[in-house]
Formats: C-alpha cells, structure tokens, sequence
C-alpha cells in the first residue's frame, strides 16, 4: 500500500508524457532529417498549420530550393 502511495503519480505522469509527446514524433524526424527547427515549415512550433516552408515541404517532401521570402 506504501508503494502505491508514490506509484500512482509516476503512473499518471508517464501516462500524460507519452499522451502528449507522442504527436510529435514525425516533426522530429523531419526535424533531424532537413537540420531545421520546427518553426521552418510550421506558423509556431507545436502548431499543425503550416506556412509557406510547409507548403512547400508537403509538396516537394524536401526542403532543397526552399527560399524564405
């Protein structure tokens, strides 16, 4: 019963990590692959509506001849 004292709050908190982190995981990996923040291709990072660098992106799956304006 002790345990469960201090289990019960770690369970919730990696529940909440991996609910909240796991959207995330293709931005990375996009992220890693063109070497450029979140913010490239997207209006603020975290958010799913992209600018002009996303557009772009979405199209052409690369970001080689990408010119911010």
């Amino acid at each position: 019963m002790r345990y469960l004292k201090y289990a019960l709050p770690v369970a919730v908190f990696v529940a909440g990590l991996v609910f909240t982190t796991t959207t995330g995981f293709a931005t990375m990996e996009i992220s890693k692959k063109e070497k450029k923040a979140c913010i490239v291709c997207h209006v603020k990072t975290g958010a799913k509506e992209l600018n002009e660098g996303g557009k772009y992106y979405k199209e052409k799956k690369t970001l080689d001849g990408y010119k911010k304006k």
